[in-house]
């Protein structure tokens, strides 16, 4: 079966965020910023720019009313303000937020086991049977060219997908920290597994968080499809995808980088202040003195 491009993304933020208690026990991982951006919103703008047209945020539950809060409160008495003041420039980022198109945030369903895959199997019912959709984590950014945007335009090319992940190239050295793609096709460029974190990784290419998936990854995302750790992984169901059918593998344009802990956070701040604000100077000056 063909299914049809996306116009929907479920991107997901549901976890514990361990590494980064204190400060996760009250705000979202996924809130902290990136400029005067929050993470979030540098991954839901990929997907905007990529022509989705639905957002599916899956939270927890204190996350929920967080993200409800910044997507969907219009502050009229900041934008009164600001209009007496004469700075209404300073409202334009917040009326851009605004102005996205149609953001749903939900709770992760709770009875699901712990896992990646929880948060998908928690948006199943705004899927329909017949579309393809988007899956991005949010501790994933994409500097430069969107990977969503890869992603789509690599389902026109394969209207047989069962699915096509992102992979980025990255030095074989470093390949134990992340999941390694193995092709069933080099040619075709076609999955035959994901080796997470392994010291004989069988490509330089990794994996990370950004899928076009089709319904019938919901199929195996259940709980009786528990793996590693007694949880629920989306690598899982897309490897078991694999067997039945084409899971294509797209190089994406974009510079990947996690956000996942604290010190790939504060690189991944430093590459946005690079490309972004004009203050990187003052940065670098200041890291060169303190050599």
């Amino acid at each position: 079966m063909n299914y049809k491009i996306p116009t929907k993304a479920i991107i997901t933020d549901a976890g514990f965020a361990s590494r980064y208690l204190p400060i996760t026990k009250t705000i979202p991982k996924a809130m902290l910023p990136l400029g005067n951006r929050p993470i979030m919103q540098l991954v839901v703008e990929e997907c905007v720019d990529a022509g989705i047209k639905e957002i599916i945020i899956v939270a927890t539950p204190e996350g929920k009313k967080i993200y409800d809060d910044y997507f969907h409160n219009e502050c009229d008495k900041i934008e009164k303000l600001l209009t007496a003041q004469g700075k209404t420039e300073r409202f334009a980022p917040v009326k851009k937020v605004l102005d996205f198109p149609k953001i749903t945030v939900i709770e992760q369903d709770q009875s699901l086991p712990y896992g990646n895959g929880s948060p998908v199997a928690s948006a199943r019912e705004f899927i329909d049977d017949d579309e393809a959709f988007i899956v991005a984590y949010s501790d994933d950014v994409v500097f430069g060219e969107s990977a969503v945007k890869d992603l789509m335009e690599a389902h026109k090319a394969h209207p047989d997908a069962k699915a096509i992940i992102a992979g980025q190239e990255m030095p074989h050295e470093e390949m134990n920290k992340y999941g390694a793609i193995s092709l069933k096709d080099e040619g075709k460029m076609t999955l035959k597994d994901i080796i997470e974190k392994s010291d004989d990784a069988p490509s330089n290419l990794a994996s990370y968080g950004r899928y076009l998936l089709t319904p019938e990854v919901f199929e195996y995302l259940d709980p009786k499809n528990t793996g590693k750790d007694g949880e629920l992984w989306t690598v899982d169901a897309i490897t078991k995808m694999a067997t039945t059918g084409n899971v294509y593998v797209e190089k994406t344009k974009g510079q990947w980088m996690t956000t996942g802990d604290p010190k790939n956070y504060f690189l991944s701040h430093l590459k946005y202040v690079k490309d972004y604000e004009d203050y990187f100077d003052d940065v670098k000056k200041c890291i060169e003195g303190m050599q």
